[in-house]
């Protein structure tokens, strides 16, 4: 192969980068992603140089990323008070973290290419799936994200989780980069990708026919799903007219919603705005300012800050209160935002409270997934999986709701803090890959929106709008919704977890391994992993 020099190289490598992000939301140019990584791999491959070709690798991934979390800095400027160029300081690093995914992935591929006649068609998806299921991330996604609207592509989730269409995604990528090398050695690679390819669509198709079969046969439920549309304070602290307003708007809107028929009311994350005390078992009387249910009757599942004064701790919760207003269930989040809900760190370094916003850091983790049984309206039982903000995107957390079988996720967010334009529709399709992972559809009632229901097929079939609500504001708004009762979590993806990316990373060290052997059986004195001139 002829080399490359650094700037066409650096070229190509800008040019994955951004049809990366492209081909996700909210630009949704989803067929990119199918010969983005293309020209990233001409570039790694065709540079002399082995740690020129891992700052290629790397830079595809920082441009991926920077493309895609742009609207972290105003995030910060916002909401954390950081000067332009602090965030601008903090979202680089950022950036450059988790670009360390193609860091890697160039540090896996070169030495085997180099060394073996691995075929990218096979080496692409299994050292990229790896390094994606390696590297954390405080906003878990991968490259299958912008294939969220590509409901036939999505469906091999049920088996591999969404790293199963990362999987694909990078197999035809690598098809296609080896056609552009030798298109003569290629083609039985190729024509194996292709015949994976249409064997993962047609299991798409065939499960997609099944699922839609089981849930016209089952009972329903009508949900109504209350947009607040408040912009809240860092703190949380307002004053009583505030409160008293908010909470109105929530009422009014649940009114409307039993009126037109639901059976079951859901509030957004942190939408009462009131902490109610840890012992909190039936809604406030009447006569009390703070009653939740005035006007309706319908079982309201709302979102709550819980306090337990003896222990002082703080937990953000869902409470399920009953026809009678009784507290029938109440589920903790578990898994809480760093630097947000907790402070990584905080009980060993107490000074790192000074340089947080008040009243972050405050909350404490529950103790795991749950389900909460609602009675329905015909006397059968729900069996509801609460996933409170994130939690609907992180799989290893999904998998242990679906373990407990719930009938329908339902999601309470706040997505208020990051704009209109992308975080709110690229957490929606996140979300998505949960559904299908479990088979069980979920609502999601989500403060400033995307609310929406989103099928045991991951189809988003009604949803609303995001908004800004502290640069556009606009009234509470609602949204029904008509749910099938399904038993999630019968899936191989529940039973075995991550199992297919473990498996890919077991190839890929396995790949690894041979060529590091072959490298020292080739003798020293000469960089093994320099490209052949």
């Amino acid at each position: 192969m002829r080399n490359l020099n650094f700037y066409s190289a650096l070229a190509l490598s800008t040019l994955s980068g951004c049809l990366w992000f492209l081909a996700v939301t909210p630009f949704d140019l989803s067929a990119l992603a199918w010969f983005a990584a293309v020209p990233m791999l001409m570039a790694i491959e065709r540079t002399p140089s082995f740690r020129r070709a891992l700052f290629l690798g790397w830079w595809a991934g920082l441009v991926e990323t920077a493309g895609g979390y742009y609207w972290l800095i105003d995030v910060m400027r916002r909401f954390a008070d950081f000067p332009w160029i602090g965030a601008a300081a903090v979202f680089l690093l950022f950036c450059a973290t988790r670009a360390i995914i193609f860091l890697l992935f160039t540090a896996a591929v070169l030495p085997i290419r180099r060394r073996g006649r691995v075929p990218m068609t096979l080496l692409a998806p299994i050292a990229m799936v790896s390094c994606e299921l390696l590297v954390p991330q405080l906003f878990p996604a991968g490259q299958w994200i912008s294939q969220a609207w590509n409901p036939l592509v999505i469906q091999v989730s049920e088996l591999t989780g969404a790293f199963g269409v990362t999987a694909l995604l990078m197999m035809i990528n690598g098809a296609l980069y080896d056609l552009s090398v030798n298109p003569r050695a290629a083609r039985y690679p190729a024509m194996a990708a292709a015949g994976l390819l249409a064997a993962a669509l047609v299991f798409g198709a065939v499960r997609m026919r099944q699922t839609d079969a089981i849930a016209a046969r089952a009972p329903s439920l009508k949900i109504g799903l209350v947009q607040p549309n408040f912009a809240y304070s860092v703190d949380g602290d307002f004053s009583r007219d505030e409160a008293l307003r908010q909470l109105t708007a929530l009422q009014e809107q649940s009114r409307r919603l039993e009126k037109d028929g639901a059976q079951l009311l859901v509030w957004s994350e942190g939408s009462f705005p009131v902490a109610v005390p840890r012992n909190f078992s039936a809604d406030f009387s009447a006569d009390s300012l703070a009653m939740i249910r005035r006007g309706f009757s319908a079982p309201t599942l709302i979102g709550a800050e819980m306090y337990d004064a003896v222990h002082e701790d703080a937990f953000n919760s869902a409470i399920l209160l009953d026809r009678n207003g009784k507290v029938a269930g109440r589920y903790d989040k578990v898994r809480l935002l760093a630097f947000g809900e907790y402070v990584p760190g905080i009980e060993a370094f107490p000074w790192l409270r000074k340089l947080l916003p008040e009243g972050a850091g405050k909350f404490t983790a529950g103790a795991g997934p749950g389900v909460i049984s609602l009675q329905g309206p015909n006397g059968d039982a729900w069996r509801l999986g609460p996933v409170i903000c994130y939690e609907d995107i992180l799989q290893g957390f999904i998998r242990g709701v679906g373990q407990l079988h719930p009938d329908l996720l339902v999601n309470l967010t706040s997505d208020s803090w990051f704009g209109a334009d992308t975080e709110p529709w690229e957490h929606l399709a996140l979300a998505v890959f949960a559904s299908v992972e479990l088979r069980v559809s979920m609502v999601r009632s989500v403060n400033s929106g995307v609310s929406a229901l989103i099928d045991p097929n991951g189809r988003v079939t009604q949803k609303t709008y995001a908004n800004d609500p502290y640069r556009h504001p606009r009234d509470a708004d609602a949204l029904l919704v008509t749910a099938p009762r399904m038993a999630g979590g019968h899936t191989l993806f529940v039973a075995v977890g991550n199992l297919f990316a473990y498996l890919c990373l077991a190839a890929t060290l396995a790949f690894l391994a041979g060529a590091l052997a072959r490298a020292r059986r080739l003798g020293a004195g000469r960089d093994p992993i320099v490209a052949p001139q």
